[in-house]
């Protein structure tokens, strides 16, 4: 958690506050996406987080993906922007988030695998049809909702190559 996040909780408490953060899909030349367990819910989502001070959401997440999965980003292309209700997220000692977060996708990557133990339990990659929103953190499922509508869409685009 950056300084400015630390001093504002003591001054406002655990009141909710809205905060920018860069998030990234990291997608292998399988079409399958890698996921993290994340340790607070023990449910799975991608690399991202809140923004410091005066960096922008690509930096954000290129600088998540660097520290929860051990990749780098070569290429991030905009997917969305999760925002709303559903971008609520109360963490287990009581602080309460509305993020604003934008989300990369990125299928050129390099780098070592490597699981930030602090936040990530587990690493692995799925096949689109593998993830239930059920299995993903609450905060970013909107986000999977689109994802997967695409994925299930460009499958069903694919020509048939049975004869």
């Amino acid at each position: 958690m950056a300084d400015y996040i630390k001093e504002l909780r003591g001054l406002i408490g655990c009141r909710p506050i809205i905060h920018g953060a860069g998030s990234v899909i990291i997608e292998n030349e399988q079409g399958r996406i890698l996921l993290g367990k994340r340790t607070d819910n023990h449910l799975w989502g991608y690399a991202g987080g809140g923004m410091e001070l005066g960096e922008s959401t690509e930096e954000c997440a290129r600088r998540e993906l660097r520290e929860e999965m051990g990749l780098e980003a070569d290429e991030l292309e905009l997917f969305m922007v999760n925002s709303g209700p559903e971008s609520h997220m109360v963490y287990p000692d009581g602080n309460e988030v509305y993020y604003v977060e934008v989300i990369y996708r990125c299928r050129k990557y390099h780098g070592e695998l490597r699981r930030q133990p602090e936040e990530i339990e587990d690493l692995r990659f799925f096949a689109p049809g593998e993830i239930t929103l059920e299995m993903i953190s609450p905060p970013i499922r909107p986000v999977f909702r689109k994802l997967l509508a695409e994925c299930a869409g460009n499958t069903a685009k694919q020509p048939d190559t049975a004869e």
